[in-house]
């Protein structure tokens, strides 16, 4: 069976992150970072906590056992569209959520298309599933294709 150290490796391959990278997410240093890969250190429970966040299976660090099939590998764009969805306030989520729905193609089928038109010196156009908090602004014109 490997070790801990091993699988910790492992894992860090598996999300694409270099030590450093892990070191930092971790919150250790580059020597903490190597001492866990090469096993003469163990990592605690709030290291493991951190790397969990960012992917990291620490159940099959710590034991070597996986509850399913192995954790699906982030790609580096969606590790940063998932950084800084964490960052973000709850109102940039939601509409982030919301362009990302709006913009699939199962919910462009299912949903009725709305083209709303803002400022027509300006031609801005948003099309799908927008929601607006507030006025859109005189001269708006809203046109529903069926």
């Amino acid at each position: 069976m490997s070790s801990i150290g091993e699988r910790l490796l492992e894992e860090r391959d598996r999300l694409g992150l270099s030590q450093s990278d892990l070191a930092v997410s971790g919150l250790v240093t580059m020597r903490s970072q190597r001492n866990y890969e090469k096993g003469d250190r163990f990592p605690d429970a709030a290291y493991l906590s951190a790397i969990a966040s960012v992917g990291a299976d620490v159940r099959y660090i710590v034991t070597g056992q996986r509850d399913g099939p192995a954790p699906e590998t982030l790609s580096a764009d969606e590790r940063e569209l998932l950084a800084l969805f964490r960052a973000a306030p709850l109102a940039v989520k939601a509409a982030a959520i919301g362009a990302l729905q709006g913009g699939s193609s199962k919910a462009q089928k299912s949903q009725k298309q709305t083209s709303i038109s803002i400022g027509t010196n300006h031609g801005q156009v948003v099309k799908g599933g927008a929601v607006f908090n507030g006025p859109i602004g005189v001269g708006a014109t809203i046109n529903k294709k069926s």
